[in-house]
Formats: structure tokens, sequence, C-alpha cells
């Protein structure tokens, strides 16, 4: 519909302006009185409607009202919702009717007088006419303000049915403000429409409204019960918070009456894979703990899919033995006495130890033990139950220095490579060579990995005994070594190695002829 222009109007203008009267003229002619009444008697006749949907949704909320009364937990949620219904439908019913009366007040201006909505049509001085809807919605604007509240509206609905297709489908219809033969609904439904059919057509939104209120609240109220499952099988289950106890520790269960339906197989998922027949298998590869989850599906009595979560985790142990010699149980000072300990039923992780006279330090699934003192020390063992440390097991071990290593002339051969000699032949220029120094150690078939460091020697020659500090010949000892001849002989005696326990030990003699 278009407005009056801000510029004088062109001859062509003004024929245009002409044309457009004598249709609208014409279209006015076409509609006669006895249709415009019959437009008044379908106005009155919803109202008729409007007041019986009212006094159903008003029977309804009592309904609500009395089921929360006897299970206030179970109907909140939906109590809620209905709540909601009732707030939405409110606020687009009257709005509709503010619309409907300020169509009225701009026909009939000063001589409108407020009264009950079925006179609006009845209350118009000339029913057929067409500027009022086309002013009032298209030139002000409240035809698209109309069309986003219809819009919210219908949204609201479908959201609240969106598990039930069909009542979706029929909201979105009911309620749609699409396009008409390409033309945009405001001015479809407004535009070049008298006012008594307009005021018809609102009418019959607001039933509508009603209606579909009606039917949102009755699917709202079946939902109370839609999820109570029916059941034709109680079992007992005794369901253990561990299975593995030890003496000391608390057992514990939670005992529980599982109320099923044979009739209904619900869908379990763990991973993304289908659970056959509700057991949970795994091959067990990793040690520790192991965590999974999945969700249990069930179709409820209304067709509706009911879903829940779950979560749980076990223990994966390794296979192992407590074995003891009690012949060699010995720990050494100095060194890393390395320890594989475990208790069986429980995993590693789980495992802690708490020495007495010593420290303790776990690398790799390995505990390292030191002692840091004479005599003995106590492992004692725990694992974690149920969040607490309970002790499993304690161990006595004597504390020992380490065993004397051997002492050795050491030498580079030809080919680089470090040799240990103790007694026999070596030419004067491999015992005069850089590498040459007196070591102390426990040769190829060690037991124990610990490293000794020379502190003095003696090297008893032809030429004199001569004492030195370190592992190394001295200038005194060089000297004579280098005016030996075929067949001589030295003798390096009086050897002292300290060792990683703090201990000086007096070692062997080594004896090399040249």
């Amino acid at each position: 519909m278009s407005g009056a222009a801000n510029c004088a109007e062109t001859p062509r203008q003004k024929m245009i302006g002409m044309m457009y009267l004598v249709l609208t003229a014409m279209l006015a002619i076409n509609v006669s009185a006895s249709v415009l009444k019959g437009y008044a008697m379908v106005d009155d006749s919803m109202h008729f409607s409007l007041l019986t949907s009212a006094r159903r949704n008003e029977g309804l909320y009592k309904d609500f009202d009395a089921l929360y009364q006897k299970n206030p937990t179970k109907v909140k949620e939906w109590l809620d919702k209905a709540h909601k219904v009732k707030e939405e439908s409110d606020k687009f019913f009257n709005y509709i009717e503010t619309f409907k009366e300020n169509m009225v007040k701009l026909q009939i201006k000063d001589k409108y007088v407020k009264s009950d909505t079925s006179t609006y049509t009845r209350a118009l001085e000339d029913a057929g006419n067409y500027d009022v809807p086309g002013e009032y919605a298209i030139l002000m604007g409240n035809g698209e303000k109309f069309e986003e509240a219809m819009n919210e509206y219908s949204h609201f609905l479908q959201d609240l049915v969106k598990s039930d297709p069909v009542k979706v489908a029929t909201y979105k219809n009911m309620f749609s403000t699409e396009p008409v033969n390409h033309v945009e609904w405001p001015e479809a439904t407004f535009e070049h429409m008298p006012i008594g059919a307009v005021l018809a057509v609102l009418t019959k939104y607001q039933n509508d409204i009603r209606v579909a209120e009606s039917e949102v609240l009755s699917f709202l109220k079946s939902q109370t019960d839609a999820a109570d499952l029916r059941v034709n099988k109680l079992e007992a289950l005794v369901i253990p918070k561990s299975q593995y106890v030890m003496k000391g520790a608390k057992y514990t269960a939670k005992i529980v009456l599982s109320a099923v339906d044979s009739t209904a197989r619900p869908e379990i998922i763990v991973g993304g894979s289908t659970v056959k027949d509700g057991i949970y298998e795994v091959m067990c590869s990793k040690i520790g703990i192991s965590k999974f989850s999945g969700m249990i599906k069930l179709t409820g009595n209304d067709g509706n899919v009911i879903t829940r979560p779950f979560e749980s985790e076990y223990i994966v142990g390794e296979p192992s033995a407590t074995l003891s010699n009690e012949d060699l149980n010995v720990v050494y000072r100095g060194v890393d006495n390395k320890f594989r300990i475990s208790v069986p039923g429980f995993a590693d992780d789980l495992v802690s130890i708490k020495p007495v006279g010593g420290t303790a330090t776990k690398v790799n699934g390995k505990y390292i033990i030191k002692p840091t003192q004479d005599g003995e020390m106590t492992i004692n063992v725990f694992a974690k139950v149920d969040g607490k440390d309970m002790q499993m097991g304690s161990e006595k071990y004597r504390v020992k220095y380490l065993p004397d290593p051997k002492s050795f002339l050491q030498y580079v051969d030809g080919g680089g490579v470090p040799r240990n000699i103790q007694d026999g032949t070596l030419s004067k220029r491999a015992l005069k060579g850089a590498g040459v120094q007196i070591i102390a150690s426990y040769g190829d078939d060690v037991l124990i990995k610990a490293n000794f460091q020379v502190v003095s020697f003696n090297m008893v020659s032809p030429f004199g005994n001569t004492p030195q500090q370190g592992c190394k010949f001295n200038n005194k000892q060089m000297s004579d070594i280098d005016k030996l001849e075929g067949g001589d002989a030295i003798t390096i005696k009086n050897v002292k190695a300290v060792g990683p326990d703090g201990k000086i030990r007096s070692l062997g003699m080594i004896q090399i002829t040249i």
C-alpha cells in the first residue's frame, strides 16, 4: 500500500492514483453486505470456541497441580514447562487482542467504546473498509511485529514437542508466516483486505493459540509417566565396591532390587560398539587402572528413546610371586640395590614402600633401595585400598659393606683397547703408555655394579720401593721403569681403594715382568 508523496504529483502519478481509487471502489462493490455479515457471524462463533478451549485448558492446569501434589519430584519439570506454555500463550493471545482493538479504534476513532471482544466486528461502521488494515499493519509497521511475534510463539511450541515430528509439523503449519503466492505474509494478510475479514482471521489465530495450548498441555501431562518403564521381572543384585579385600579392610557392597522388562532389551554401547547380552568383555594388556564409559538406550512407552550414561573402572595387575632367599637377604651400602616389589591383585601404581633405615626411589617400575645405617633395615610394603594405604607385609635385610674388589694394572693395547693385568708379562713401552693406571674392580664376573677409586699404592723395583698418592705412576716410578731390562719385574703392593660406601680397603699385589 502506498502513501502520500512529499512533493507535487506529476500528471502521470495523478492518473495512476485515480485508477487505484477506481479499482478499490470496484473491489468494495464486489463485497456484499451479506458476506460482511457472514464474517461477523464467524467471528462470534470462534469466540464461543475460545471460551470452550479456555475451560478445557483450565482443567488441564488443575490436573497438573494435582499430580504435582502427589509426586513433586517427578512432576516439577513438566509443571514448570506447563506454566511457561500458559505464559507464552497468554502473551501472544493478548498481543492479537490489542492488535484488533487498535484497528477498530483507528476506524471509528473517538466513537470507540471498549466492550466484549465478540462485538469488535459489529462495532464497525464499515466492515468492508480496505484502508484501515493496510494502514495499521503495513504503513505503521505493525504487520512485521505481528509476524515476529507469531514466529516466536511457533518456535516455542515446536521446541517443546521436538520429540514428536508430527506435532512439530502441525504447529509450523498452523502459525506459518511463509509468503503467499510470492507475496510477503504481512501484505498478503492485511493489504487490500476488508477489516471485517481481518478481524475474523485474527480471532481464528487466537482460537489456534488456545487449541495448541491444550494439545501441548496434554502432551506434557503424558510425559510425566512416559519415561516410567513397565517391569515384569525383579532381581536381587549385589554390587561390590571391590572384588579384592585384604585382612583389616572393609568389604563394601551395594545391594539393590533390579527391576527389568524382559520383553524390552536395552541397547548398551561402550566405545562406540554394542555390548551383546549386557556382558562387557575386553582383553587386558595394560597394567594399572583402566576406565571405560558408555550409555544405555531404551525405548520408553511413548516411543521416545531414554538415554543414560555410565562409567566405571577396573584394575589390571601383572601376574607375580613373592620370592625370598634367606641366605642372601642382604643389601649393600653405597650402591643401588634394585628391587622388584608387587602385591598380587593390585596394580603396580597402587603399591608403595616405606623403608626404615634407608631410602627408596621408584624408577621404571623398580625400586632403588639405599641403606643409610649399619646392621639391618626394614622394607614395609603398602597397597592402596579404598583410597588408604594398607600394609601388605614387610621384610628385614642385613646391611653390609661392599665386597672387596681386586687390584689391576690397566694399560691400552695396540688397538687402543684398555686391558687389565694382575700377574703377567708386559713390554716396557706398554707399561709407560699414557693410559696406564692402577684400578680396583670386581673384574668380568661382576655381580654388583660399583665404582672404586685407588687412592695410593707402592711400586717395588730393582731400584727401590716408591710410594704414590693416586692411581698413576709418579716421575720417580716412571724413571725406574725406564731403567728396567728384559726379565726384570715390578711389584705393586699396599694398594688402597675407596668404594661408594666410603670404606677404604687394602687390596692384593700386582706382579708385572718385563
